[in-house]
């Protein structure tokens, strides 16, 4: 749950009426410290943190006025990152191909071999911690399986510290982020960020080396939440965001926190689900692939993440790699089979100064009987259709599109979490041949009353591929 649109005003109307001061943030300083790995794992001498038999990569946060600097062993380093979706050395190798100098995580479960490949190929990483969530049922109020959750992430730490690739931690991923029996947002247990505070405590007694965050939701009570999470973390080196449509205003936003510390946007990307229009029956309309990277490069210019100055230290895309929430295409940067979308060459060129050689095909609307998404198109069962998808490639690449219906996601994820991929429906399409940049087809539409989905992916001969969807109802005979 992030901040919507309409949001914006009231968000920072909240914010200016909140008053709070942390403890005073200066220069932090690193100090080695090792221990043994984590007992019960696997050992590797290529990614183990403790084998490496030398501290790690020092990381400092310095100010000099209003402005701070990350500095990575002495040398600045602004992050132009991507949250990472792959656990595969080909993944990775992707993004310092594409120009990226650090990823972030959301866990470890990969971590061993993320980290040796950052190595390899001179990436950062920040890393996320295993924190249960609130939201999916962890209760700290269990005093038992809070101080377990602390043991083990206490072992994660020792573990991973000393490693040359380390950028700093992440403690918890939108702790703030809470949903109420009637499905609005709630604030969270304060023990939350008590429970954050000793995994914080646990980082700069044994890892003077690193700095930690904590990556906020970006609701309507940020305020409030930064306000509580300081309380219990007066000492946390900098704070972190995640904004979707609400990017441009994070700097406005962190201003009126009237809080001394820098801050990172740890996930930016397309328009949110729950920022974008709906159809009648409140299934939400997916932007295409080109508006998609398009929007994003706008935000992102407004924000200052493609030059970050001031207090901002940089960002991480959302999400380098393949994820299904909603629809599965939605927010991977990469379709499940690998295909580079239109927003990496975007990312490349802020990265680079320079597109790749072969730029991606994009996608800019898909019509559905002449209809936008927009217009809550309704069909009888058993009937034929006709899907118009305006494409375009920087190359002039012959193209070939897939087609595909899905039925709509049956339990739709709150907070990023696990989203079981939708039905495939088996379909006869009928391809049109394209004139100019429309291309067509023809194909019949399900028996079964319902919500569906249809789905074109255009691909060209080089890995690049553009995205489009278009929700329909099939009406009861």
């Amino acid at each position: 749950m992030k901040l919507s649109e309409s949001l914006f005003s009231v968000l920072l109307l909240c914010i200016s009426t909140a008053l709070f001061q942390p403890a005073s943030a200066t220069t932090f300083k690193a100090t080695p410290v090792l221990s043994e790995a984590e007992p019960g794992r696997g050992q590797d001498s290529s990614v183990s943190a403790q084998s490496t038999a030398r501290p790690g990569s020092r990381v400092e946060l310095l100010q000099s006025g209003q402005s701070w600097t990350l500095h990575v062993d002495g040398q600045p380093f602004v992050v132009h990152g991507a949250g990472m979706g792959y656990s595969t050395e080909e993944g990775i190798a992707r993004l310092a191909e594409a120009g990226g100098n650090a990823f972030r995580t959301w866990g470890t479960e990969h971590l061993d071999v993320q980290l040796a490949a950052a190595q390899r190929h001179g990436l950062k990483v920040l890393v996320g911690l295993d924190m249960q969530k609130q939201l999916q049922g962890f209760d700290y109020q269990d005093t038992a399986a809070v101080a377990q959750q602390l043991t083990r992430l206490q072992a994660s730490i020792d573990r991973y510290r000393s490693h040359p690739s380390l950028l700093g931690w992440i403690i918890a991923n939108e702790p703030n982020l809470m949903i109420g029996e009637q499905g609005g947002a709630v604030p969270p247990d304060p023990a939350v960020y008590e429970a954050m505070a000793d995994v914080l405590d646990y980082i700069h007694q044994q890892d003077g080396h690193h700095p930690a965050t904590v990556a906020f939701a970006f609701t309507a009570s940020l305020a409030d939440d930064v306000a509580l999470a300081l309380q219990a973390m007066p000492t946390l080196d900098f704070l972190s965001f995640q904004a979707y449509g609400a990017l441009p205003v994070v700097a406005d936003v962190v201003e009126q926190l009237k809080v001394d510390l820098p801050y990172m946007v740890t996930e930016y990307g397309p328009l949110g689900h729950w920022e974008m229009p709906s159809t009648q029956w409140g299934r939400e309309i997916e932007e295409p692939s080109g508006s998609k990277a398009a929007g994003m490069v706008e935000r992102m210019n407004m924000a200052g993440l493609d030059d970050p100055q001031g207090r901002l230290l940089g960002g991480f895309a959302f999400l380098w790699g393949y994820k299904q929430e909603r629809t599965p295409t939605w927010y991977g940067l990469f379709t499940e089979e690998g295909g580079r979308t239109a927003a990496v060459d975007e990312l490349t060129r802020l990265w680079t100064g320079q597109y790749p050689e072969q730029r991606a095909p994009a996608a800019w609307q898909l019509l559905l009987n002449e209809q936008a998404a927009g217009a809550s198109v309704s069909l009888a069962p058993g009937s034929h259709a006709v899907a118009s998808l305006q494409l375009s490639d920087p190359e002039g690449d012959a193209l070939s599109v897939r087609w595909q219906v899905m039925k709509e996601v049956e339990a739709r994820s709150h907070g990023g979490h696990f989203e079981a991929g939708p039905e495939s429906i088996t379909t006869e399409f009928s391809e049109h041949d394209p004139v100019q940049d429309q291309y067509g087809v023809s194909f019949q539409v399900p028996e079964v009353a319902g919500h569906y989905r249809l789905y074109a992916w255009a691909s060209d001969e080089h890995g690049g591929v553009a995205t489009a969807n278009f929700p329909f109802l099939v009406h009861s005979p």
